[in-house]
């Protein structure tokens, strides 16, 4: 049993209760029983919300969507890390996020200067359409590929707003 000393408890004794999985730890079962009682509440929110399951559904996509591009990226191996050692992989995968980054931020830049281009041109774009682009495409990219950087070649800075036009009024909510 938990004891509390002048309605005080160590942050110690708490931590150490709460990590003992023992099945006659009331502590450890009352916290089980709310984890279940959380979770079949989410259970029946998420069955009974259709806009809380579209919102989930199109986060996982854009992770997945993410891994994927990710994956893709990896060089060699198949995404497998071959180095058991901790530090290797760690960077291993930061070079890869920072290369995906990089792959994205300048899809995200090609896409903008496009539709800059086009809108200039008269054409016309509603945001939902814009929205569902994706900077995650990879049809472009020479993986293996031989790549000069110069140094010297200064962009342009970006233009801070891409004019949309509004939905028709019908399709506002």
């Amino acid at each position: 049993m938990l004891s509390i000393k002048a309605g005080k408890i160590s942050s110690a004794t708490l931590l150490r209760k709460l990590s003992n999985y023992s099945k006659k730890n009331r502590l450890y079962k009352a916290f089980r029983e709310l984890g279940r009682v959380v979770r079949t509440v989410f259970l029946l929110e998420y069955i009974s919300d259709l806009e809380l399951r579209q919102q989930i559904t199109a986060t996982t996509n854009k992770a997945e969507a993410y891994n994927g591009f990710s994956k893709w990226l990896f060089f060699g191996g198949e995404s497998v890390i071959a180095d058991n050692d901790p530090e290797e992989q760690e960077k291993a995968i930061k070079y890869n996020d920072l290369v995906a980054n990089a792959i994205i931020f300048q899809n995200v830049a090609d896409l903008t200067t496009v539709l800059r281009e086009l809108t200039k041109e008269g054409y016309g774009f509603e945001s939902e359409a814009v929205a569902a682009l994706s900077p995650y495409m990879t049809s472009h990219i020479k993986r293996f590929g031989d790549y000069i950087i110069d140094m010297d070649n200064t962009p342009e800075p970006p233009e801070p707003e891409l004019i949309l036009l509004e939905p028709p009024s019908e399709m506002m909510v």
